[in-house]
């Protein structure tokens, strides 16, 4: 039996769409301006965009992707922060949430790292999973690490430029004071690049592929 996807396309809320681009509406200039443009290279600013196109198209590739690459990872942020909050940090990950020198409403505008893996995982269970969604978000991601590690700077930050981002993506380690040395950079990145897609975007792939996996040939739209 065949199954005709494009017959009965899924119909996301409307106001989910608004919200959701009200609130990039905010972040985006605010961050651009107090933190600059490679802000943006942080994964968790660049599913923000995935998510944006994937609400207004539909996409289940274009949810798929950050879902994959960030559902473990920010579930991970909300740990952290809540271990922070009660006096334990545990990967220091949240440290600039308790930060009295950003910016209250800077704040306030990362809490998008509590919610967003709620929402990937209901659009995922409205649209669908797409299986390329693995192979797409590894690369983005091995790009991403090796742009972050070769042209951002690294821990700590430049008094000069407070606000600049250092350590993008953990490329030096979790935290953004100084660089780890459990090993050397080079290690710790290799690290990134095959622990990343093998032990949190593989099984993620994996959960989400049995749990709301698309037919092959049975995608909406890219």
């Amino acid at each position: 039996m065949s199954i005709n996807i494009a017959s009965a396309p899924p119909r996301l809320p409307l106001a989910l769409k608004l919200g959701f681009t009200a609130f990039m509406a905010t972040l985006v200039p605010f961050y651009w301006i107090t933190y600059g443009p490679t802000n943006f290279l942080y994964f968790c600013d660049v599913a923000m965009f995935f998510t944006l196109a994937a609400i207004w198209t539909e996409s289940p590739l274009l949810a798929s992707m950050p879902a994959v690459g960030l559902i473990v990872p920010q579930l991970v942020w909300c740990v952290d922060f809540l271990a922070s909050w009660l006096g334990k940090p545990l990967l220091s990950m949240t440290a600039y949430m308790f930060d009295p020198g950003i910016p209250l409403f800077a704040r306030g505008l990362s809490s998008f790292h509590a919610w967003l893996p709620f929402v990937l995982m209901y659009l995922v269970a409205r649209l669908g999973y797409d299986r390329r969604a693995l192979a797409g978000w590894t690369l983005l991601a091995w790009s991403l690490l090796a742009i972050s590690r070769l042209l951002l700077p690294a821990p700590p930050a430049d008094p000069a430029r407070p606000n600049v981002p250092v350590n993008v993506n953990y490329v030096y380690g979790f935290s953004d004071a100084s660089a780890q040395t459990l090993m050397p950079g080079w290690a710790w990145l290799a690290v990134l690049f095959v622990g990343l897609p093998l032990l949190v975007f593989w099984p993620t792939h994996r959960l989400l592929q049995r749990w709301r996996g698309l037919p092959v040939g049975a995608r909406r739209q890219l």
